[in-house]
């Protein structure tokens, strides 16, 4: 009898490890198809409140709802072995305490069963951030362009790129790695920030539009597969046209359909084979 394989899950400690040793392999998934492609090849993969606008066509992340995220989660969690999972904690579901954040946290990690949550804010969100660590609850940080503050930041603008910004920015990444958060995405911001923050503080940063001297990078895998639309950020790169290849598949099944040579006989349940 052979010996069954047991894969292991990546950990959060196991993820933190990697900072200084190995680049870190982020990338979006809100569905059992795509997360079971991704589990073979990354080390991390992030439910994002991204799919409120790749997934539901949203305008912006800030209306997917809470039971949104959690059942994003419980398809990714269930369709991969080896990643770790990530689920973004969707707007106005933290910061209005500590409390509520903590609250809402337990529900996605406990209907998901995913490992960590993720949420967007600098310095005055860290109180916020130890409250949950020091209860169990793993934390992603995340600064720089934060698309749930996309109001009060004018639109999806870089960031860092004066003085007095860059170091709020890296003030605020200080005060998350302080506050104990696992890791630390940097958005949409000034090269020359993420590289600071990148090299001063202890936890891994995971660069989206940021510095290829972060310790990891994430995208939006639909970005990268140009199936997106035409939102396409500046900092996504599409690396496959998984478009063409499905638009080829579609325009193929219609095409047999309406030609009648799509089903045959062989495709057919009762149907006595003939003898050859």
């Amino acid at each position: 009898m052979s010996t069954p394989i047991i894969v292991k899950r990546n950990t959060v400690p196991q993820i933190q490890a990697m900072k200084g040793q190995q680049k870190i392999v982020c990338l979006t998934s809100y569905s059992s198809p795509f997360a079971r492609i991704l589990d073979e090849f990354v080390d991390l993969i992030l439910v994002g409140d991204s799919t409120a606008m790749v997934g539901y066509n949203m305008e912006n992340t800030l209306t997917i709802t809470l039971e949104q995220m959690a059942a994003h989660g419980q398809a990714v969690m269930r369709s991969t072995q080896k990643a770790c999972v990530v689920v973004d904690m969707p707007f106005a579901s933290y910061q209005e305490s500590k409390e509520q954040a903590f609250r809402n946290a337990a529900y996605l990690l406990k209907q998901s069963n995913a490992q960590a949550v993720k949420m967007e804010g600098g310095a005055f969100l860290a109180e916020t951030t130890r409250f949950l660590t020091e209860r169990g609850i793993p934390v992603m940080a995340h600064v720089g362009l934060m698309p749930q503050y996309f109001n009060t930041m004018g639109g999806f603008k870089a960031q860092g790129l004066s003085e007095e910004m860059a170091e709020r920015i890296y003030q605020d990444a200080i005060a998350q790695s302080q506050a104990g958060a696992f890791s630390l995405v940097i958005e949409g911001s000034a090269e020359s920030l993420g590289r600071r923050i990148t090299e001063n503080i202890a936890i891994p940063t995971i660069g989206i539009g940021a510095s290829p001297a972060c310790d990891g990078q994430i995208l939006v895998t639909e970005d990268i597969l140009n199936l997106s639309g035409p939102r396409i950020p500046k900092f996504a790169k599409q690396f496959a046209d998984a478009q063409a290849i499905i638009r080829e598949g579609v325009k193929a099944y219609a095409e047999e359909v309406r030609n009648e040579t799509f089903p045959t006989l062989d495709h057919c349940f009762g149907v006595a084979k003939k003898n050859a």
